[in-house]
């Protein structure tokens, strides 16, 4: 983890407490994750996810949260493609759908977005482990924050 990102945590603090280094990078806790963007253009991504242990639940599979995270990430980064940077949206529905079980290797998830209108994005993501096995299918809606009015010192 960036050591700046560490030094400035703090749980009560209002404005952002990191800046990422790009408009289309792993923020922390997917790095913590170890979550890697191998693609992200023209509302499409590819991520990949190591398993590791300490992601998996207590019979040694590959924790639903650990594949629902990696999934919800490869949809909102598939949507940071066809959004101007900056932009603020928000995962607002969720369903995940198990095809089998993770017991090693990685997990790539295949992102695509289906649907954009006005404020609204849907997306999927199906979810491979090694050999190309399909483990899961992922669904989402998203919104994009309304503009905040400007503040008076911005006139």
């Amino acid at each position: 983890m960036n050591p700046l990102w560490e030094a400035l945590r703090d749980p009560e603090a209002t404005p952002p407490q990191f800046e990422l280094p790009a408009w289309i990078a792993a923020a922390p806790f997917e790095r913590l994750c170890g979550i890697e963007i191998l693609e992200a253009g023209a509302g499409r991504a590819r991520l990949h996810m190591p398993f590791r242990v300490k992601l998996a639940q207590g019979r040694g599979l590959l924790h639903g949260g650990a594949l629902t995270a990696l999934a919800d990430t490869a949809v909102a980064m598939a949507i940071k493609s066809l959004l101007p940077e900056g932009t603020h949206f928000v995962t607002t529905e969720l369903s995940l759908e198990f095809h089998g079980p993770v017991t090693r290797g990685g997990v790539e998830a295949r992102a695509e977005v289906k649907r954009f209108e006005g404020r609204d994005i849907e997306g999927t993501a199906e979810v491979y482990a090694e050999g190309d096995r399909h483990v899961a299918t992922f669904r989402s809606r998203f919104r994009i924050a309304r503009r905040a009015p400007p503040s008076a010192s911005e006139g």
